[in-house]
């Protein structure tokens, strides 16, 4: 048996819930958790009742209640696919049955935009003397990048020293603006101070201020921006070698437009504001009209490509490789009814859960997805959905 109870019922967690369905060799039983009830009930009649074998409210703000639920389920792994505010609560929950745990994203508090990997680290010790396992940031970025950094690390490299991690969106959803994944975690995230690593220690920018026009495989040349993402915390902790660590994200100048527009009003604040007699959050109101990322994949065309530039040296010399994958929203629909960006996110996160429920991936603590030899995750990215390639190339970047 391998039960596994996963929380959440947005764009992601139905990829999660579809795919772990397929799959009964590593998922016996699924059991699937929301605040609203009546998403799990959908996707239990799309996954199969034999398969979504029940649902359940639960409010993942409350740790007590995440607990109470997973007496109930007895299940051997949590699948966090919630909100990020939500992963200390789950983890406490976690903590307090004994039940190993998985999410794809990093904490962050509700009241502040800011993201970082010290509030679940801190769970360290207390789940290796619990003797279970969590595991962070196991969707594509963070996650399968960490695990492409590992890869490379392991077969091309004797020393990495430079890393940058590109996210495109080449695709068109036809709206005049949405985001892909949660509006507001995704508008938190690029309206923050731009950060990257370098010579040992952390640099700032200006958001969306740095720029670079690249060349993605099978996409062609896009505005690629600088950001702050989670993993490159990880990263330069576990791979001290490196002299430089950076994340780039595409996006259109119309996006760009809308998005700075919404700032300029104030409706990306998150300080809540008076309206008619009650506090309510700019940003949260903002989420509430803007198109449920769920919604973009009927007719959502072109592909995505998300990779990693790994500049190091082997044997003595200096080169540089690029492990990336390309994903067709088109073909996701058409396989679970999500498009692409749900799709990266889900299919990783399944996989880390399949390598725990094995013992692949098994050990207790908290650990990052780079902290385990990659070679098997690698073959099951290939397997369920997500081909990479990898190529030997100049670096587009400037020293």
């Amino acid at each position: 048996m391998s039960r596994v109870l996963i929380i959440g019922a947005g764009g992601v967690a139905g990829v999660v819930v579809k795919k772990c369905a397929m799959l009964p060799e590593y998922f016996s039983e699924i059991h699937l958790a929301s605040r609203t009830v009546a998403k799990c009930e959908k996707l239990q009649e799309q996954a199969g009742k034999d398969r979504v074998v029940g649902v359940y409210q639960v409010d993942a703000d409350q740790a007590s209640e995440v607990a109470a639920l997973i007496r109930k389920v007895q299940p051997d792994l949590v699948i966090n696919v919630a909100l990020p505010y939500q992963d200390l609560p789950i983890m406490d929950a976690c903590l307090e049955t004994g039940v190993h745990y998985l999410d794809t994203a990093n904490y962050e508090p509700k009241d502040e935009a800011k993201f970082e990997y010290s509030w679940q680290w801190a769970y360290h010790e207390r789940f290796k003397e619990k003797g279970i396992m969590a595991l962070l940031g196991a969707g594509f970025d963070p996650g399968v990048t960490n695990v492409f950094t590992a890869y490379a690390a392991k077969h091309y490299f004797d020393e990495i020293h430079y890393l940058d991690i590109v996210d495109c969106n080449g695709g068109d959803h036809g709206q005049a603006f949405a985001t892909n994944f949660n509006p507001e975690i995704n508008i938190r995230e690029i309206t923050q101070r731009g950060k990257y690593w370098e010579n040992g220690e952390w640099h700032e920018t200006d958001p969306i201020s740095v720029r670079e026009d690249l060349d993605y495989p099978n996409v062609g040349v896009r505005p690629s921006y600088l950001l702050f993402h989670e993993e490159l915390e990880s990263l330069v902790k576990h791979f001290p070698t490196l002299k430089r660590a950076r994340f780039w994200m595409t996006f259109g100048d119309q996006y760009l437009t809308h998005l700075r527009v919404l700032e300029n009003v104030g409706m990306t604040s998150i300080q809540p504001v008076e309206f008619q007699g009650q506090k309510i959050v700019p940003l949260e109101f903002l989420k509430a009209v803007l198109p449920n990322p769920g919604s973009l994949a009927e007719g959502y065309t072109g592909l995505t490509c998300i990779g990693t530039y790994v500049t190091g040296l082997k044997d003595g010399k200096e080169k540089t490789i690029f492990i990336f994958n390309n994903c067709d929203h088109a073909a996701c629909n058409a396989e679970v009814g999500a498009q692409a960006v749900s799709y990266t996110t889900g299919v990783p996160a399944m996989i880390g859960a399949s390598m725990m429920l094995q013992g692949h991936w098994m050990k207790a603590g908290v650990w990052n997805m780079e902290q385990f030899d990659p070679d098997e995750f690698m073959e099951r990215l290939n397997k369920y959905g997500l081909p990479w390639q990898v190529v030997e190339c100049d670096s587009p970047f400037k020293r």
